[in-house]
């Protein structure tokens, strides 16, 4: 026996979830941006307490040295852009821009550091600088 009023439940029951109100409490745990009392007002921290700038400034204070790379991935996570491949390095680095920062970072992949930052779109660096 086929019951007639099947779809006319199916339908009721959509309608139903779908004109029901939206859960407005915010179930993410992680705590949003704090302002940072400055001059420029867009620089906010994360959630390591360090400014966008803060996280130049120390990769480029550890160039050279292994973890940068892991560094960089980690403070601008899906803001990179591949913009060059040059010589350099233990062979061949790739220089990728930060276009929220205007930055550029020269970065080799063989031991995952970075050999070169700087303010721009740079497509090519100099040679002596990331050697």
């Amino acid at each position: 026996m086929k019951s007639h009023y099947l779809p006319t439940i199916l339908i009721a029951s959509i309608i139903t979830a779908c004109s029901a109100p939206a859960n407005e409490t915010n179930n993410s745990t992680a705590p949003e941006p704090v302002p940072v009392a400055s001059n420029n007002s867009k620089e906010m921290k994360d959630l390591t307490g360090m400014t966008p700038q803060q996280h130049i400034d120390k990769i480029t204070a550890n160039k050279g040295k292994f973890g940068t790379g892991d560094a960089m991935r980690r403070f601008f996570f899906g803001d990179l852009e591949p913009i060059g491949i040059q010589p350099g390095g233990a062979g061949m680095v790739v220089n990728l821009f930060n276009k929220k920062n205007d930055v550029t970072f020269s970065y080799c992949t063989t031991f995952d550091v970075i050999v070169a930052v700087k303010k721009g779109k740079v497509t090519e660096f100099p040679a002596a600088e990331v050697k």
